[in-house]
């Protein structure tokens, strides 16, 4: 019997994956990836290493998740050592879970490895701290995904009367909605918002705003996915502390808040 170690490779930067994590895949004799894994990490596994994409897009999955289940099950049985490499953290909307879960079915030993997600690291390098002693002293994660035809997953008003700061993941294409509902449910016009695209990349770029201006500057700047919706007062520390894209002669817009 093989095993299988469910990896986080963090939010793009490679440098940001663990220790451990470059072990898993120094050590790995199959390495399933996620389409937002840094390719540089690939770098370290074996020149006999099976690699095996099965990156998703928002609408196309090149590989079903119940294959991708499957395919850790079979090589584990065959005796291999598995590497699932997934970005961000794989517990943080990544279905590190249900693969975990479908392992423990099947009886197959599995370690989970944690990554930096991308809620803290986007916004961190972007500036943007997501609690601060004078400013926030609650954080949430959030998907800003809708199952279309299914309810509401997303309690807002919670979220909008009791979290300081909102870290908001897949969330571009519903903008609107997720600025009507906080402001449905009591957070303020004027309550700043950030994205960030391709956050800890050298692609980064930010754009600020609020959440009754965000929506058009984002439309007006394209924001693409991968992107991290941060929402709350701790925005504003953007302005004093920005330094990632300074530091990489980044050209960003900056609108409505700073």
């Amino acid at each position: 019997m093989g095993k299988v170690y469910i990896v986080g490779a963090g939010p793009g930067d490679p440098e940001l994956i663990s220790v451990k994590g470059v072990k898993c895949i120094k050590q790995a004799d199959v390495i399933l990836y996620d389409r937002l894994v840094n390719k540089e990490l690939l770098s370290y596994a074996k020149p006999d290493a099976d690699l095996i994409y099965c990156g998703k897009l928002p609408n196309y999955h090149t590989m079903k998740q119940e294959t991708i289940h499957a395919f850790l099950v079979k090589y584990a049985k065959k005796g291999k050592i598995v590497t699932r490499l997934k970005g961000g953290d794989p517990f943080v909307f990544g279905r590190g879970g249900e693969e975990a879960e479908a392992l423990a079915k099947h009886g197959i030993p599995f370690e989970i490895v944690p990554g930096i997600t991308a809620g803290i690291a986007a916004s961190a390098y972007a500036g943007i701290p997501v609690t601060h002693r004078d400013a926030s002293a609650s954080f949430a994660i959030v998907t800003g995904h809708r199952k279309e035809g299914a309810e509401e997953e997303v309690k807002w008003e919670n979220l909008a009367k009791g979290v300081d700061t909102l870290a908001v993941y897949m969330g571009v294409s519903n903008l609107p909605y997720i600025c009507e509902q906080l402001l449905k449910h009591g957070k303020g016009e004027e309550t700043p918002v950030a994205i960030v695209e391709w956050g800890t990349t050298s692609s980064q770029r930010t754009i600020t705003g609020t959440l009754g201006t965000i929506v058009t500057i984002a439309e007006k700047e394209q924001i693409q996915n991968p992107s991290m919706i941060v929402i709350g007062e701790v925005v504003r520390f953007r302005e004093k502390i920005h330094w990632f894209e300074q530091q990489t002669n980044i050209t960003y817009p900056v609108s409505g808040v700073l």
